[in-house]
């Protein structure tokens, strides 16, 4: 797989255990948090991922995942070709959307063999084999393969460059809309890009505006809380929706019915919720 992108939804229920870890040969991955916390150690360190956070794990990066306070849910963008970057911002200058210093990267945290016994950062992590002995998973050509090895994949002491795990809060994200009238296009909240673009459309003040149908290609899904453009019920937390390539799509009626009556006036949505797109030139399939 050299080309292409893929999208998951997932649900996680119990740690992986401490003598395993798991890499994709395939793909990088980016992870959104929906409901939960994972506690992700990985080669180069640990991170911390929560609700309203996106985690990007590079591929070939050995890593495993626990769940400190119980069952996770969240969405996984695979992206087969090419890596993740800051979108070019262009005529918004410097300031604005997602900025290089925010995003959080891990410290070496080196662990020997004698250590898997005891737990590391969790006491109710379990393991099924003996502590000098690891399973190692890697999905490689869309198929799962293991491997035994006699050492920790988590051995790392300190390292260095540009390839590298690493998390971002989305509510560091600095909005760019229009203030004046009509609907910018939604690129315009691209945290990261690729050939597949990742949006959020979080807490925003919208213009008085008419919105006509958008001819994009994307999944969209959403954390805690209701999408101000599809109120209808039918759009809710750990859910998603694909509008294909072609297929016009936009608000529900719902939201239109309300829209309609409101005062021209500037208004503040998207309080305690946030919305995200993984959008692409391709056709979902």
């Amino acid at each position: 797989m050299n080309s292409g992108l893929g999208v998951l939804i997932v649900a996680v229920g119990k740690d992986m255990d401490l003598n395993e870890a798991f890499y994709s040969a395939d793909d990088g991955f980016l992870i959104v948090v929906q409901h939960g916390v994972l506690d992700i150690q990985t080669e180069l360190g640990y991170i911390l991922a929560r609700p309203n956070e996106i985690v990007v794990i590079p591929r070939g990066v050995r890593h495993r995942v626990s769940l400190p306070h119980g069952p996770a849910r969240g969405y996984i963008l695979e992206l087969y070709q090419g890596h993740f970057r800051l979108p070019e911002l262009g005529p918004i200058g410097s300031n604005g959307l997602a900025s290089a210093r925010d995003f959080q990267v891990p410290v070496a945290a080196y662990m020997d063999n004698s250590k898997a016994e005891d737990g590391v950062r969790s006491t109710n992590r379990t393991t099924n084999v003996d502590s000098a002995d690891y399973t190692l998973v890697a999905k490689f050509d869309g198929k799962l393969f293991q491997a035994r090895q006699n050492h920790t994949p988590f051995d790392v002491v300190a390292w260095h460059r540009l390839y590298y795990p690493y998390k971002y809060d989305l509510g560091r994200f600095n909005v760019i809309g229009s203030t004046s009238f009509d609907h910018p296009d939604p690129s315009i909240y691209t945290v990261l890009t690729g050939p597949s673009d990742h949006m959020v459309s979080p807490r925003r003040y919208l213009s008085a505006a008419m919105v006509p149908p958008k001819y994009d290609v994307r999944i969209h899904g959403i954390d805690p809380g209701d999408y101000d453009a599809k109120t209808g019920g039918g759009f809710k937390a750990a859910g998603a929706s694909l509008h294909n390539v072609m297929g016009a799509h936009g608000p529900d009626s719902d939201a239109y019915a309300k829209a309609s009556a409101a005062d021209l006036k500037s208004t503040k949505v998207g309080e305690g919720s946030m919305t995200f797109m993984f959008e692409s030139s391709r056709c979902w399939v």
